[in-house]
């Protein structure tokens, strides 16, 4: 279930586009109605054709094909047995999963020494540059100590810090375009809580950042899916996604894409940001991973190519997460100053100031951010070769598109068991997530798993043997418990 042409409708799916995708799942052959049905089944759960689109008519399709209209016929029967589609009187079939079909989370965060936690793709700090870091920053903590504390912007020394750091990366930025924020995922709640209404469109990445998508949803926003495949963007969807949804929002993330490792080029961003100018769509440009660049240099920030005056309606999302620790929950907004002073307004009704300690260390952090990532880029490049050999020699039939950067492999299992391995492996002692967290419509990406590589290699090695045995014990029945919602990183 490699990366490939994905369908350009977001509401139906056409004859000859849609005949295109499914000869290909079946390697150029004539299908027959079980393999018309199964390659049908194939695109939808991998993504490439959306959920509630209609399917063309038998007619038409089947002269695409060039099949019998009794064979495209048999397989509509046979996506509707099994659950895969519906129809209505007078207005088709269109595109479903069955029921019981759109798994929740595994598990609830890891309790206990003995379970490996891989449903956090985020590593460990550098220590010494850490414990540096705080040193470093202690004799300012007095001069804080004689004030109340709270910075609803930031701490002016820090907003000044990252506005530098854009600066440097050919992006002009001045103190007053920084927010700083509760991490980034707090960045990304205030961002489409001020922007959005519920009702509204905004197109999203597929699949993409769990934690984002549960917003949108609690947002009431309405997503409009488009696919990153192994092979990256379609541009040219992207922007025809904008021009007949006419979205509020796109929320996307274009270094090192979560959960695919995919990285945007340059010409793709610059057709992205002029169909967005084009349309009034507010772009919310998720660069958190942006710094784990393991084959490739980190890229110019993506607001940097809309040009002079340009970016009005881009908002960059930044965090030390990835590149430092976690631990810190230091993000930050890149806006203009008018949509970060009425950011910082919305801010303070949940959440008055981050911690004070937290942005000195911060600021020290960036201060020797080269030394830092000189030294971990390397151990995520070991690691992520560790578990791709690992990986290889274990689990043959598993596929997957070694990432240029970022933090996972997504895994192609090959078949839709992502939930129930990932439920067998809890049982083991690992907690990992399949892909169906990270699709826009929950239940796709059943074959997908997202498997971090953040942790030491001999992590990894132990994780990988004990889902291992997960697999040789048997997955179970779809009805196994699925556990209670929760985050993931």
């Amino acid at each position: 279930m490699a990366g490939g042409p994905v369908v350009r409708s977001m509401d139906s799916l056409g004859s000859r586009r849609l005949a295109e995708l499914v000869t290909g799942t079946t390697a150029g052959r004539r299908p027959g109605y079980r393999a018309l049905a199964q390659g049908v089944r194939t695109l939808l759960l991998d993504g490439r054709i959306p959920l509630r689109a209609r399917l063309p008519a038998e007619r038409e399709f089947a002269g695409a094909l060039g099949v019998s209209r009794a064979t495209v016929t048999a397989a509509y029967d046979l996506l509707r047995e099994s659950g895969y589609a519906h129809s209505r009187r007078g207005s088709g079939t269109w595109t479903e999963l069955p029921e019981g079909a759109r798994p929740t989370s595994v598990a609830t965060p890891a309790a206990g020494d003995d379970v490996i936690d891989l449903a956090i793709a985020a590593p460990g700090a550098v220590a010494e540059e850490l414990t540096a870091a705080y040193a470093g920053a202690a004799p300012d903590v007095a001069r804080h100590a004689v004030t109340p504390g709270y910075h609803p912007f930031g701490l002016p020394e820090l907003r000044a810090a990252i506005a530098e750091r854009y600066t440097r990366r050919g992006l002009p930025t001045l103190p007053d375009q920084i927010l700083v924020t509760t991490g980034a995922q707090q960045a990304v709640s205030l961002t489409l809580t001020l922007l959005g209404r519920p009702g509204d469109r905004i197109v999203v990445e597929n699949p993409s950042y769990a934690n984002a998508l549960s917003v949108i949803r609690q947002l009431g926003l309405r997503a409009a899916p488009v696919p990153v495949t192994e092979d990256g963007w379609d541009a040219e969807l992207f922007g025809a996604a904008l021009r007949q949804s006419a979205p509020r929002l796109a929320y996307l993330i274009p270094d090192f894409q979560n959960p695919t490792g995919r990285l945007m080029p340059p010409e793709q961003r610059q057709q992205v940001i002029a169909a967005a100018r084009a349309t009034g769509t507010w772009l919310v440009v998720d660069e958190t991973v942006a710094d784990i660049g393991l084959d490739l240099p980190r890229p110019a920030p993506f607001a940097s190519l809309a040009g002079s005056g340009g970016g009005e309606q881009i908002v960059t999302v930044g965090s030390l997460s990835k590149g430092h620790w976690s631990g810190l929950r230091v993000g930050w907004v890149r806006a203009g100053t008018r949509l970060i002073t009425e950011l910082t307004a919305l801010r303070v009704t949940a959440d008055m100031s981050g911690s004070v300690l937290d942005q000195l260390v911060a600021g020290r952090l960036i201060e020797r951010e080269t030394e830092v990532l000189r030294h971990r880029l390397p151990v995520l490049r070991a690691q992520r070769d560790h578990l791709a050999d690992a990986l290889s020699r274990e689990f043959p039939q598993w596929r997957w598109k070694l990432p240029p950067g970022g933090m996972s492999l997504w895994v192609d299992l090959g078949r839709p068991v992502a939930s129930a391995l990932s439920r067998a492996a809890l049982r083991h002692g690992v907690r990992i997530e399949g892909g169906s967290r990270f699709g826009a419509d929950p239940g796709t990406f059943e074959h997908r798993l997202r498997f971090p590589y953040t942790q030491p290699v001999e992590v990894i090695d132990e994780a990988v043997r004990r889902i291992a045995a997960a697999v040789d014990g048997g997955l179970g029945t779809a009805g196994d418990e699925p556990g209670r919602p929760h985050w993931v990183a």
